[in-house]
């Protein structure tokens, strides 16, 4: 398989004609493998919840166009930005383990390669920031 410019055109096109303005492209060889790895078409607008990975690190590295990488304390402030561009001098980040995070693509046609350790699964209520904040305020 090549990881080419035709492939990002195909995925930004289906990123585009997604409600959700995002597609990925999985990378694992198998939905069992012990690493997570995908190509993700970002379109401006898209909604990327503010969330966490409590049992890994996150890298990514951004291929085409452009994002602001956002890092959140505990009660949803943002600590800092990162503009994230394969043209600039900062191209990806490593996300530590259990650091909430989120972005904003910037650009049409943004693709970005995200890793993590681990088979995937599907973020809980308490690894969103705004779920895990709603339910600390009813109890």
């Amino acid at each position: 398989m090549q990881i080419d410019s035709n492939l990002f055109d195909i995925l930004s096109a289906q990123a585009k004609a997604s409600p959700r303005l995002r597609m990925n492209y999985d990378l694992r060889n198998t939905p069992e493998d012990q690493s997570q790895r995908m190509l993700n078409a970002l379109e401006p607008g898209t909604v990327m919840p503010i969330h966490r990975h409590q049992d890994t690190s996150e890298t990514v590295v951004v291929l085409r166009g452009k994002v602001r990488w956002l890092y959140y304390n505990d009660k949803g402030e943002v600590t800092n930005t990162y503009l994230v561009s394969p043209v600039s001098d900062l191209v990806g980040l490593n996300v530590p383990k259990g650091q909430w995070h989120s972005l904003e693509s910037l650009e049409s046609g943004t693709v970005i390669l995200e890793t993590k350790d681990g088979v995937w699964t599907a973020l809980e209520d308490e690894d969103l920031l705004f779920s895990m904040l709603k339910k600390k305020k009813t109890t």
